[in-house]
């Protein structure tokens, strides 16, 4: 029997539930992980440097020019660090578009070419082609079913 992961407000996960809910057999049997996990939070702000001195002020957040770094360890490897980010951005930002809310979430994902492909087969409409930032890695949006621009996000292997 799998251990129970942590309680975090009132919720225990069973870890073999958690594993399962990420694992997910395409039509053609293949089995392959999708998101595993949150890679940050975007929001519309009407001043984004006044939200992140106010964070920093009054919640103690390490802010950068691209928000805050929220650094953790990786479940399947303990050595490996990974991050989410906050991110607050201008309300005027087209970067969200063609969404008409005011956030965004980012997913992290295992292997970003092999996911869009069976998103593609799925139906699913994806805004744009994968782009690699040498420092980040790889890239590409999506809409869900109500219309919400998805970030998804393969992080750039350590070298």
């Amino acid at each position: 029997m799998p251990k129970p992961l942590p309680s975090r407000s009132g919720l225990s996960f069973c870890r073999m539930h958690l594993e399962k809910s990420i694992i997910i057999v395409s039509k053609y049997g293949i089995k392959m992980k999708r998101v595993t996990g949150i890679g940050g939070i975007f929001f519309k702000c009407q001043d984004p440097e006044k939200m992140k001195q106010w964070y920093k002020t009054h919640l103690g957040f390490d802010t950068s020019q691209y928000g805050a770094k929220f650094e953790w360890l990786q479940a399947s490897d303990a050595t490996e660090k990974g991050y989410t980010l906050w991110s607050p951005f201008p309300d005027k930002t087209k970067y969200f578009d063609p969404s008409t809310k005011d956030f965004m979430i980012n997913y992290r994902v295992e292997n970003l070419e092999a996911l869009v492909a069976a998103l593609k087969e799925e139906g699913v409409t994806v805004l744009d082609e994968i782009e690699t930032f040498d420092e980040y890695g790889k890239f590409v949006h999506i809409l869900d079913v109500e219309g919400n621009k998805i970030e998804l996000w393969e992080p750039a292997a350590k070298p």
